[in-house]
């Protein structure tokens, strides 16, 4: 659960199910769960970003209010690079690309979902991923790394889902097609792998979560290598 802490941040591998932050019908969270990681600090830790529920993975929490500020000041200015690696329905037709394409909330409440829309659309919000294919197994799945260079909502979900690739387990966005086959668990196949932010006592913070077990079964199951380390945007953009 913590995979790296010291005296301005913490860093959560964040459960696949787990919200970040309570709701309608939420009872279990992150949030509420921040005072048992206090560990003899008088200020009780916060929250810097989020992670959909059934998405797992890296999210870094601040222990103390000028950490908040400096890790939210990096998130604003985009001094952080975020890697999420996601098992997709099919690869994408090129390996390699960005894309560019604005989000829109629809749809009334408990029914709210992402689309994608002109950006002079209302309400649209303009939203950039980069992409890369790590490996596929035939044609049938893709392991796809995944760069958001903006932060919206679903993002990723909405991006990897407009290339006609939606990620396994996701049915908001994928509808049937994001249906598993085999031994393949029915779970949203999208992982938080990695971030690298300016640490707010200096210097980069740079931490990596292993895959959840589902995905860790299947990405065994598929012959993908699990313990990758290589950064595939690393000449892509910084």
């Amino acid at each position: 659960f913590v995979i790296y802490q010291d005296s301005s941040v913490i860093v959560l591998n964040k459960p696949p199910g787990l919200a970040t932050q309570g709701g309608s019908g939420i009872t279990s969270h992150i949030d509420g769960m921040l005072d048992s990681l206090t560990q003899g600090k008088k200020q009780r830790p916060r929250l810097v970003h989020r992670l959909d529920r059934d998405t797992s993975g890296v999210l870094v929490i601040a222990r103390t209010v000028p950490a908040a500020a400096a890790l939210a000041e990096s998130l604003r200015h985009r001094d952080a690079s975020k890697i999420y690696w996601a098992l997709t329905k099919g690869a994408p037709e090129k390996k390699r690309g960005t894309i560019k394409l604005a989000l829109a909330k629809r749809g009334g409440r408990g029914e709210e979902r992402m689309t994608g829309v002109e950006r002079d659309a209302e309400n649209a919000k303009h939203a950039i991923t980069d992409y890369a294919v790590l490996d596929h197994a035939g044609a049938e799945f893709a392991w796809v790394a995944a760069k958001p260079v903006t932060g919206r909502t679903h993002q990723i979900r909405v991006h990897l889902a407009s290339l006609g690739t939606p990620i396994i387990g996701d049915y908001k966005y994928g509808a049937l097609a994001a249906r598993p086959k085999g031994a393949i668990e029915d779970k949203l196949h999208l992982h938080a792998r990695s971030i690298d932010i300016a640490h707010p006592d200096g210097g980069r913070l740079r931490v990596t979560a292993p895959l959840p077990k589902h995905m860790l079964k299947t990405w065994k199951l598929l012959g993908f290598d699990p313990d990758a380390k290589s950064d595939p945007f690393a000449r892509v953009r910084k």
